[in-house]
């Protein structure tokens, strides 16, 4: 749509018991990154948000790695009786946080027509998610490195904090162009929501328990997708489509207080390492380059061809802006995005695993509602049911994940979800024309099922073999490459359904031919077909993304290097 310590697990991400987890007790462990000291929970029931920072977790090898000698956690290391419920506020607060970027996307698409009737700019309102998009994925490097640098809790309030300035700001929109700009707005708070809300959870739970917590926020965006477009169909039909704004106050006002109350961070001036500056040239020209190619790969062949002067001109100056980030961030002594996000084998494959399941869930998330409405001859709303029982089972089977990775290890968890999800995507053009709807249906949901499988024990697990010091920018740095997976995904299955319409339609189709046809009623039977082809001929492309994940995964270490944290004790 898209969990601190590592209690009753080994070194390798499995469940430690007896000589498996004692075998490299007692070897030294040195000061590094990350150590420092956190409070306790108080009467209030407070939390205390990083896991393990109280005493050392790492040795520094003095090049941005670690050094990863003893990292195998106690076996007897578990959560004190109450725990779970003094986090209870936080998590209340990330769940409520993360329900503000889930049913954004969701309500705003339900209003689209509304909004362009009031406001006009009907040729530009595709902007209205493109800015959001390039907001949050552009930003999330920045403040995955701010939340590693100032800590988590003013990071997540300043997100909060603009995401609701920048929704009063779009409900008080006088035109299309400043609803967009304040879109931008809302999208620079939501870079701190996703990326932020994610490290926090990952800092409140060890690895045995994150996917509970994961789980949950997987849940919110379940539900979101299910329960958006009846909100923002309700508001705008009954109310006015700036409420679907408005409700974003009371929804962040809460979540607001909750973190500011309840979220306890180590007291920063007793870390180890001194405050480091921020790397503003840095993240400018991370920012830069990021806009630029994100609009290519967005506007690319809808507002202008492929190879027409705005794209090329956009590519070729992403690449520009690329290459002098290389330079300011080999230079920098704190960079926004360091090499060691690349360096260290197992962040670097998850990255490029979780940038190729960004790519493949495009096929779903984009073309699916255009085949069940054009080829099924179904409705919007249950065009929009086919596909969210996906995010019906993706959260169930990521709840029940560690079960699975406590037996055979993360890298073969994700490995066989990954697997299982190549052989569902090759299933999808097998399908019979037109078929029934439930026969999509059950491809989505074993979809889900398997990428609940594949994706969460990637996160905690790369989440796991940082200390805290670097978990920010590491969690970051995941969902920015899912984040460009997306936007990659769309430009290039986008370019290769239209290709084929145009082949099958003698050159006179494409996807904006499809939505009007389906605007103006039922399609025939020749673009029916057209558009069962083109989506057949996307899902190889996802399954053919799904085996690049699968491969990349081969390559990362057969035992994921966690760290040894202990478990909070509030």
């Amino acid at each position: 749509m898209d969990g601190g310590g590592d209690a009753g697990a080994d070194g390798n991400g499995n469940a430690g018991t007896g000589g498996d987890a004692g075998a490299d007790r007692g070897a030294k462990t040195g000061p590094g990154s990350g150590a420092g000291t956190h409070r306790a929970g108080d009467e209030e029931g407070r939390v205390s948000a990083p896991a393990g920072t109280d005493r050392p977790l790492a040795r520094s090898t003095g090049n941005g790695g670690t050094d990863r000698t003893n990292t195998a956690p106690d076996p007897t290391n578990t959560a004190p009786a109450g725990t779970a419920r003094r986090r209870g506020p936080v998590v209340a607060a990330l769940m409520l946080g993360m329900a503000l970027a889930a049913l954004d996307g969701t309500v705003v698409a339900t209003a689209v027509p509304q909004i362009v009737g009031d406001l006009g700019g009907f040729s530009v309102f595709s902007w209205l998610f493109s800015g959001y998009l390039l907001a949050v994925t552009v930003t999330l490097p920045v403040y995955g490195k701010l939340s590693d640098t100032f800590g988590r809790k003013p990071v997540l309030i300043v997100g909060i904090a603009l995401f609701l300035a920048g929704s009063l700001l779009c409900a008080a929109a006088w035109n299309m162009a400043s609803l967009i700009a304040f879109r931008v707005v809302q999208g620079l708070g939501g870079g701190a929501l996703q990326g932020t809300i994610q490290t926090i959870a990952a800092d409140l739970y060890p690895l045995k328990e994150r996917p509970r917590i994961v789980s949950r926020l997987s849940t919110v965006w379940a539900v979101s997708a299910v329960a958006g477009p009846a909100v923002g169909g309700l508001l705008a039909a009954w109310a006015d489509w700036r409420w679907i704004f408005l409700i974003n106050l009371p929804v962040g006002g809460v979540a607001l207080w909750l973190i500011a109350r309840h979220l306890v961070e180590p007291v920063r001036d007793r870390l180890p390492r001194p405050r480091s500056r921020i790397d503003w040239p840095g993240a400018l020209t991370i920012f830069l380059t990021g806009t630029l190619l994100l609009t290519a790969l967005v506007q690319g062949g809808v507002a202008w061809p492929w190879l027409s002067a705005p794209s090329l001109g956009l590519l070729g100056a992403s690449a520009v802006c690329a290459a002098v980030t290389v330079l300011v961030e080999r230079r920098a002594a704190e960079p926004i995005i360091p090499g060691w996000v690349w360096r260290r084998r197992t962040i670097a494959v998850v990255n490029l695993a979780l940038g190729a399941l960004g790519l493949l869930m495009v096929a779903p998330t984009v073309f699916l509602p255009t085949y069940a409405q054009s080829v099924l001859g179904l409705g919007p709303v249950a065009a929009g049911f086919v596909l969210s029982v996906m995010t019906l089972s993706w959260p169930v089977s990521a709840a029940f994940s560690n079960r699975l990775y406590n037996r055979i290890g993360l890298r073969n968890t994700a490995l066989t979800g990954i697997g299982a999800a190549l052989a569902v995507l090759l299933a999808f053009p097998l399908l019979p024309y037109p078929g029934e709807p439930w026969q999509p249906a059950l491809i989505m949901l074993l979809l889900g099922a398997a990428l609940g499988f594949f994706q969460l024990p990637l996160l905690v697990g790369v989440q796991s073999t940082v200390p805290w010091a670097e978990r920010g920018t590491t969690t970051a740095s995941v969902l920015f490459c899912r984040q460009v997976g997306q936007s990659v995904g769309a430009a290039l299955f986008g370019a290769l359904a239209n290709a084929v319409l145009a082949a099958r339609l003698g050159g006179a189709g494409d996807l904006d031919s499809v939505a009007r046809a389906l605007a103006n009623g039922s399609p025939d039977d020749g673009l029916s077909r057209a558009v069962a082809a083109a989506v057949d001929l996307v899902f190889v492309g996802a399954a053919a993304a799904a085996a690049l994940a699968l491969l990349a995964l081969l390559f990362a270490p057969r035992r994921f290097p966690v760290l040894k944290e202990p478990q909070p004790d509030v």
